[in-house]
Parts: C-alpha cells; sequence; structure tokens
C-alpha cells in the first residue's frame, strides 16, 4: 500500500496477529466455525502481504493479478456459501475490496488511484461506507451486556479459541484494518 512506512508496518503487525489467531480458531470443534475462521485467516494474511510499505519492497508485476485471482475465488467461494450462512455476505464484501484494491495497485502501482480525476472514486466511498458502518457495528457488539458471564457456557469453559468476543474483536481489527488500507488506495 501507498503511504508512511510506521502505520504501514503496525497495520501489518494487526493482521497477520488476526490472521494467526484466525487459524488458530479453525481448530474449533464447530464446523461453522471453522469455516469461518479459515476465511478470515485467508483475509488477514492477505492483508498482512498487501498493507507492506512500498519503501520496505516493491513486488513483482505479476503479484496484483495474482492476489485478484486468489481473492476473487474466494469472494466467488463467499458467495456460494452465504446461501446458507448470512454472514458470509461480510466475507464477499471484504474479498471484493481485495480485488478491487489488487486492480488499483496493478494499474497504479506507485501512484495510487490511477483513476486521473479528483476525489475518491464511487467504488472506494462505497466500501469505505460499508466498513465504517461495520467496524461501528462490530465495536458495539464488544460492549458487555448486564448479567452476561464471559467464559462459560452451561457451566463449563469454553476454550480460548473458542471465544465470541475474541472472534469479534478480530473481526472488528480486520474491519479497521481494510478502512485504512481504503483510505491509503
Amino acid at each position: 500500500m501507498h503511504g508512511p512506512a510506521s502505520p504501514g508496518w503496525l497495520l501489518v503487525a494487526l493482521c497477520a496477529a488476526t490472521g494467526a489467531y484466525c487459524l488458530l480458531r479453525m481448530r474449533s470443534s464447530d464446523e461453522t466455525q471453522r469455516r469461518a475462521a479459515g476465511d478470515e485467516a485467508l483475509m488477514g494474511f492477505g492483508m498482512a502481504v498487501m498493507a507492506v510499505p512500498g519503501s520496505a519492497f516493491t513486488p513483482p508485476t505479476w503479484v496484483w493479478p495474482t492476489y485478484a485471482a486468489v481473492f476473487g475465488g474466494a469472494a466467488l467461494r463467499a458467495l456460494w456459501v452465504a446461501r446458507a450462512c448470512p454472514h458470509h455476505l461480510h466475507h464477499l464484501v471484504g474479498a471484493a475490496a481485495m480485488v478491487y484494491m489488487a486492480a488499483v495497485m496493478t494499474s497504479s502501482p506507485a501512484t495510487g488511484h490511477g483513476h486521473g480525476g479528483s476525489g475518491v472514486p464511487v467504488l472506494t466511498g462505497g466500501l469505505l461506507v460499508y466498513f465504517t458502518a461495520y467496524v461501528l457495528v462490530s465495536g458495539v457488539r464488544l460492549l458487555p451486556v448486564a448479567g452476561v458471564t464471559g467464559g462459560t457456557a452451561a457451566g463449563r469453559a469454553v476454550a480460548w479459541g473458542d471465544r465470541p468476543e475474541l472472534a469479534r474483536a478480530c473481526r472488528l481489527s480486520m474491519g479497521i484494518g481494510m478502512l485504512a488500507m481504503l483510505l491509503a488506495v
């Protein structure tokens, strides 16, 4: 991505840590959570690689079309899975945003948008609105609710990899990361 190196490296660290936690969540006994965690791990690691500051590494020309193909496949998979699980519509939007950013990087790897005009392109603006709303809703979902006990389900301890609040925190951090990346495109 384009922009200063320090925030770029912080974004790389945030996305890589989120991806790593999502890989650990794939060990869950819940099939639905495992699938979502796999998609989120791909997104986290993909965002980490894409966020590496351009001053540190200039990728070869084949990287961005490959990115577009990988996340295009992830978008198709999310579209297929969304028939049964509406949460995957968010994965579809996230994968489509990655395809869009890879396409922008392909068309203009060093200068930004490459759209020729001034201002924010409509698609970028729409994605910014979506991810802003997603981050706000995700943040509200992390607020504690009175009377709810954390860490147990029906009297037994929940493994730290199966805790829903940690999954929500990961989704929130990836949403914030996506906002930062869209602003830098």
